[in-house]
Protein backbone atom coordinates (compact mmCIF):
# COMPACT_ATOMS: atom_id res chain seq x y z
CA UNK A 1 0.00 0.00 0.00
CA UNK A 2 1.13 3.55 -0.66
CA UNK A 3 0.93 6.34 1.91
CA UNK A 4 -2.67 7.33 1.09
CA UNK A 5 -3.78 3.68 1.16
CA UNK A 6 -2.30 3.29 4.64
CA UNK A 7 -4.05 6.43 5.91
CA UNK A 8 -7.32 5.31 4.35
CA UNK A 9 -7.05 1.83 5.88
CA UNK A 10 -6.45 3.17 9.39
CA UNK A 11 -9.33 5.65 9.13
CA UNK A 12 -11.73 2.95 7.95
CA UNK A 13 -10.61 0.76 10.85
CA UNK A 14 -11.32 3.63 13.30
CA UNK A 15 -14.79 4.10 11.81
CA UNK A 16 -15.65 0.43 12.20
CA UNK A 17 -14.25 0.26 15.73
CA UNK A 18 -16.29 3.30 16.74
CA UNK A 19 -19.48 1.97 15.16
CA UNK A 20 -19.14 -1.42 16.84
CA UNK A 21 -18.11 -0.15 20.29
CA UNK A 22 -19.66 3.30 20.89
CA UNK A 23 -23.41 3.67 21.25
CA UNK A 24 -25.56 6.38 19.68
CA UNK A 25 -22.97 7.94 17.38
CA UNK A 26 -23.14 11.15 15.37
CA UNK A 27 -20.62 12.60 12.94
CA UNK A 28 -19.85 16.31 12.70
CA UNK A 29 -19.78 17.72 9.18
CA UNK A 30 -18.42 21.25 9.02
CA UNK A 31 -18.68 21.14 5.19
CA UNK A 32 -14.93 21.76 4.94
CA UNK A 33 -12.38 19.60 3.14
CA UNK A 34 -11.38 17.52 6.18
CA UNK A 35 -14.86 16.55 7.33
CA UNK A 36 -15.89 15.90 3.72
CA UNK A 37 -12.97 13.48 3.30
CA UNK A 38 -14.08 11.91 6.59
CA UNK A 39 -17.62 11.59 5.21
CA UNK A 40 -16.27 9.94 2.06
CA UNK A 41 -14.26 7.50 4.20
CA UNK A 42 -17.42 6.65 6.14
CA UNK A 43 -19.11 5.72 2.87
CA UNK A 44 -16.16 3.43 2.09
CA UNK A 45 -16.19 1.91 5.58
CA UNK A 46 -19.88 1.01 5.29
CA UNK A 47 -20.02 0.08 1.61
CA UNK A 48 -21.65 3.22 0.23
CA UNK A 49 -24.08 3.76 3.11
CA UNK A 50 -23.54 6.14 6.04
CA UNK A 51 -25.36 4.62 9.05
CA UNK A 52 -24.42 7.56 11.29
CA UNK A 53 -26.36 10.87 11.35
CA UNK A 54 -24.46 13.92 10.16
CA UNK A 55 -24.56 16.96 12.45
CA UNK A 56 -23.77 20.48 11.30
CA UNK A 57 -23.64 23.45 13.67
CA UNK A 58 -25.14 26.31 11.68
CA UNK A 59 -24.05 29.67 13.06
CA UNK A 60 -26.19 31.52 10.47
CA UNK A 61 -22.98 33.22 9.32
CA UNK A 62 -21.61 30.50 7.05
CA UNK A 63 -20.79 31.53 3.50
CA UNK A 64 -24.00 30.76 1.52
CA UNK A 65 -22.23 28.43 -0.90
CA UNK A 66 -21.31 26.17 2.03
CA UNK A 67 -24.96 25.65 2.99
CA UNK A 68 -25.99 25.08 -0.63
CA UNK A 69 -23.24 22.47 -0.96
CA UNK A 70 -24.27 20.78 2.32
CA UNK A 71 -27.87 20.29 1.29
CA UNK A 72 -27.06 19.27 -2.27
CA UNK A 73 -24.65 16.53 -1.17
CA UNK A 74 -26.93 15.39 1.67
CA UNK A 75 -29.71 14.74 -0.85
CA UNK A 76 -27.40 13.19 -3.45
CA UNK A 77 -25.74 10.81 -0.95
CA UNK A 78 -28.97 10.13 1.00
CA UNK A 79 -27.51 11.33 4.30
CA UNK A 80 -29.32 11.71 7.61
CA UNK A 81 -28.62 15.43 7.98
CA UNK A 82 -29.22 17.31 11.23
CA UNK A 83 -28.30 20.84 12.13
CA UNK A 84 -28.26 22.64 15.46
CA UNK A 85 -28.25 26.35 16.17
CA UNK A 86 -28.12 28.70 19.16
CA UNK A 87 -31.32 30.52 18.27
CA UNK A 88 -31.44 32.44 21.55
CA UNK A 89 -28.01 34.03 20.99
CA UNK A 90 -28.88 34.90 17.39
CA UNK A 91 -32.19 36.48 18.41
CA UNK A 92 -30.45 38.51 21.14
CA UNK A 93 -27.71 39.52 18.64
CA UNK A 94 -25.00 38.10 20.89
CA UNK A 95 -22.87 37.86 17.79
CA UNK A 96 -19.94 39.32 15.93
CA UNK A 97 -20.06 41.69 14.07
CA UNK A 98 -23.80 42.42 14.32
CA UNK A 99 -23.88 42.48 18.10
CA UNK A 100 -21.76 43.85 20.89
CA UNK A 101 -19.58 40.80 21.62
CA UNK A 102 -16.14 39.93 20.31
CA UNK A 103 -15.25 37.02 18.01
CA UNK A 104 -14.30 34.57 20.73
CA UNK A 105 -17.48 35.17 22.73
CA UNK A 106 -19.45 34.72 19.53
CA UNK A 107 -17.66 31.41 18.86
CA UNK A 108 -18.43 30.28 22.38
CA UNK A 109 -22.14 30.91 21.91
CA UNK A 110 -22.76 30.02 18.26
CA UNK A 111 -20.36 27.07 18.06
CA UNK A 112 -19.43 25.64 21.47
CA UNK A 113 -22.77 26.18 23.22
CA UNK A 114 -24.74 25.21 20.13
CA UNK A 115 -22.66 22.04 19.74
CA UNK A 116 -23.04 21.04 23.40
CA UNK A 117 -26.80 21.62 23.33
CA UNK A 118 -27.22 19.79 20.03
CA UNK A 119 -25.24 16.73 21.12
CA UNK A 120 -26.93 16.57 24.52
CA UNK A 121 -30.42 16.88 23.04
CA UNK A 122 -31.12 20.02 25.07
CA UNK A 123 -31.11 22.28 22.02
CA UNK A 124 -33.45 22.34 19.03
CA UNK A 125 -32.35 20.05 16.23
CA UNK A 126 -33.53 20.24 12.63
CA UNK A 127 -33.53 17.18 10.36
CA UNK A 128 -33.51 17.22 6.56
CA UNK A 129 -36.73 15.88 5.05
CA UNK A 130 -35.66 14.19 1.82
CA UNK A 131 -39.19 14.40 0.41
CA UNK A 132 -39.78 18.13 0.88
CA UNK A 133 -36.04 19.03 0.85
CA UNK A 134 -36.69 21.22 3.90
CA UNK A 135 -35.58 20.97 7.53
CA UNK A 136 -38.17 19.97 10.14
CA UNK A 137 -37.78 20.03 13.95
CA UNK A 138 -36.20 16.75 14.99
CA UNK A 139 -38.41 14.95 17.55
CA UNK A 140 -35.44 12.85 18.73
CA UNK A 141 -34.01 14.31 21.95
CA UNK A 142 -31.74 11.40 22.84
CA UNK A 143 -28.16 12.58 23.53
CA UNK A 144 -25.31 11.44 21.31
CA UNK A 145 -22.79 9.59 23.46
CA UNK A 146 -20.08 9.61 20.81
CA UNK A 147 -19.27 11.99 17.98
CA UNK A 148 -16.90 11.49 15.05
CA UNK A 149 -14.92 14.61 14.18
CA UNK A 150 -12.68 15.47 11.22
CA UNK A 151 -9.83 17.21 13.00
CA UNK A 152 -6.14 16.77 12.14
CA UNK A 153 -3.23 16.99 14.58
CA UNK A 154 -1.13 19.14 12.25
CA UNK A 155 -3.81 21.77 11.67
CA UNK A 156 -3.59 23.56 15.02
CA UNK A 157 -1.60 23.10 18.24
CA UNK A 158 -4.30 21.98 20.66
CA UNK A 159 -5.47 19.30 18.21
CA UNK A 160 -2.10 17.56 18.48
CA UNK A 161 -3.02 16.60 22.06
CA UNK A 162 -6.00 14.53 20.92
CA UNK A 163 -6.28 10.75 20.68
CA UNK A 164 -8.21 8.72 18.11
CA UNK A 165 -10.71 7.95 20.89
CA UNK A 166 -10.77 10.98 23.17
CA UNK A 167 -13.05 10.98 26.26
CA UNK A 168 -14.93 14.01 27.61
CA UNK A 169 -17.12 14.28 30.69
CA UNK A 170 -20.91 14.72 30.64
CA UNK A 171 -20.51 18.45 30.01
CA UNK A 172 -18.16 17.79 27.06
CA UNK A 173 -15.22 19.14 29.09
CA UNK A 174 -11.90 17.86 27.72
CA UNK A 175 -9.07 17.11 30.16
CA UNK A 176 -6.22 17.07 27.63
CA UNK A 177 -3.74 16.08 30.34
CA UNK A 178 -5.58 12.83 31.03
CA UNK A 179 -5.96 10.99 27.74
CA UNK A 180 -5.70 7.21 27.24
CA UNK A 181 -2.50 5.87 25.64
CA UNK A 182 -2.80 4.46 22.12
CA UNK A 183 -0.05 2.06 21.00
CA UNK A 184 0.19 -0.41 18.12
CA UNK A 185 -3.31 0.37 16.81
CA UNK A 186 -4.84 -0.60 20.15
CA UNK A 187 -7.55 1.85 21.20
CA UNK A 188 -9.49 2.27 24.40
CA UNK A 189 -13.16 2.05 23.43
CA UNK A 190 -14.78 1.13 26.75
CA UNK A 191 -15.51 4.11 28.97
CA UNK A 192 -17.51 4.52 32.16
CA UNK A 193 -21.19 5.52 31.84
CA UNK A 194 -21.71 9.23 31.26
CA UNK A 195 -18.49 9.64 29.27
CA UNK A 196 -18.82 11.54 26.00
CA UNK A 197 -16.34 10.29 23.39
CA UNK A 198 -14.87 12.17 20.43
CA UNK A 199 -13.48 9.97 17.66
CA UNK A 200 -10.92 11.34 15.18
CA UNK A 201 -10.45 9.05 12.14
CA UNK A 202 -8.15 11.43 10.20
CA UNK A 203 -6.06 12.65 13.14
CA UNK A 204 -2.72 11.79 11.49
CA UNK A 205 -3.53 13.08 8.01
CA UNK A 206 -1.72 16.20 6.75
CA UNK A 207 -3.16 19.01 4.69
CA UNK A 208 -1.36 17.76 1.58
CA UNK A 209 -2.64 14.23 2.23
CA UNK A 210 -6.22 15.49 2.33
CA UNK A 211 -5.90 17.27 -1.00
CA UNK A 212 -4.04 14.37 -2.61
CA UNK A 213 -6.82 12.03 -1.49
CA UNK A 214 -9.51 14.42 -2.77
CA UNK A 215 -7.69 14.50 -6.10
CA UNK A 216 -7.26 10.72 -6.29
CA UNK A 217 -10.83 9.87 -5.27
CA UNK A 218 -12.47 12.81 -7.11
CA UNK A 219 -14.36 13.88 -3.98
CA UNK A 220 -16.71 16.84 -4.53
CA UNK A 221 -15.72 19.87 -2.46
CA UNK A 222 -16.85 23.48 -2.07
CA UNK A 223 -15.51 25.63 -4.91
CA UNK A 224 -14.47 28.31 -2.38
CA UNK A 225 -11.26 26.31 -1.96
CA UNK A 226 -10.21 27.11 -5.52
CA UNK A 227 -9.21 30.30 -7.34
CA UNK A 228 -12.16 31.52 -9.38
CA UNK A 229 -10.07 34.01 -11.36
CA UNK A 230 -9.41 36.49 -8.55
CA UNK A 231 -5.97 35.14 -7.57
CA UNK A 232 -7.34 34.16 -4.17
CA UNK A 233 -8.98 31.15 -2.57
CA UNK A 234 -9.96 29.94 0.89
CA UNK A 235 -7.55 27.62 2.64
CA UNK A 236 -9.83 27.04 5.62
CA UNK A 237 -13.58 27.68 5.81
CA UNK A 238 -15.61 29.13 8.68
CA UNK A 239 -18.05 31.97 9.30
CA UNK A 240 -18.09 34.68 6.62
CA UNK A 241 -17.22 37.67 8.89
CA UNK A 242 -14.18 35.89 10.35
CA UNK A 243 -12.77 33.92 7.41
CA UNK A 244 -10.44 35.40 4.82
CA UNK A 245 -8.90 34.08 1.59
CA UNK A 246 -5.22 33.61 0.79
CA UNK A 247 -3.31 34.55 -2.33
CA UNK A 248 -3.29 31.52 -4.59
CA UNK A 249 -3.99 30.62 -8.21
CA UNK A 250 -4.69 26.92 -7.58
CA UNK A 251 -7.88 26.01 -9.44
CA UNK A 252 -8.26 22.29 -8.63
CA UNK A 253 -7.03 19.69 -6.11
CA UNK A 254 -4.02 18.67 -8.22
CA UNK A 255 -2.82 22.29 -8.39
CA UNK A 256 -3.40 22.62 -4.64
CA UNK A 257 -1.21 19.59 -3.96
CA UNK A 258 1.52 20.98 -6.22
CA UNK A 259 1.31 24.34 -4.47
CA UNK A 260 1.60 22.78 -1.01
CA UNK A 261 4.54 20.65 -2.12
CA UNK A 262 6.47 23.77 -3.13
CA UNK A 263 6.42 24.88 0.52
CA UNK A 264 4.56 28.10 -0.29
CA UNK A 265 2.67 27.96 3.01
CA UNK A 266 5.29 26.21 5.18
CA UNK A 267 5.61 29.24 7.48
CA UNK A 268 1.92 30.18 7.38
CA UNK A 269 -0.56 28.39 9.63
CA UNK A 270 -3.36 26.64 7.79
CA UNK A 271 -6.01 28.45 9.86
CA UNK A 272 -4.31 31.85 9.63
CA UNK A 273 -7.33 33.06 7.66
CA UNK A 274 -9.61 32.24 10.59
CA UNK A 275 -9.59 35.43 12.66
CA UNK A 276 -10.89 33.85 15.86
CA UNK A 277 -7.96 31.39 15.88
CA UNK A 278 -5.35 34.13 15.81
CA UNK A 279 -7.03 36.73 18.03
CA UNK A 280 -5.87 35.04 21.23
CA UNK A 281 -3.71 31.93 20.87
CA UNK A 282 -4.29 30.66 24.40
CA UNK A 283 -8.03 31.11 24.24
CA UNK A 284 -8.55 28.66 21.37
CA UNK A 285 -7.30 25.79 23.50
CA UNK A 286 -9.62 26.93 26.29
CA UNK A 287 -12.55 26.99 23.86
CA UNK A 288 -11.69 23.46 22.71
CA UNK A 289 -11.41 22.27 26.32
CA UNK A 290 -15.02 23.42 26.79
CA UNK A 291 -16.22 21.59 23.68
CA UNK A 292 -15.26 23.67 20.64
CA UNK A 293 -14.27 21.66 17.56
Amino acid sequence: MDHLDQLESRSIHIFREAYSCIGNLAMLWSIGKDSTVMLYLARKAFFGHVPIPLVHIDTAYKIPEMIEYRDRLALEWNLTMIYGQNEAALKAKQTYPDGACDRLTCCGLLKTQALTDTLSGEGIRYRLNHTTKAYDPDPNKEPFTGVIVGIRADEEGSRSKERYFSPRDQQNIWDFGDQPPEFWNQYKTDFKPGTHVRIHPILDWREVDVWAYIDREKIPTVSLYYDQGTGQRYRSLGCGPCTFPVDSTAKNPAELVAELQTGKFKDIAERSGRAQDTEDRGTLEELRRKGYM
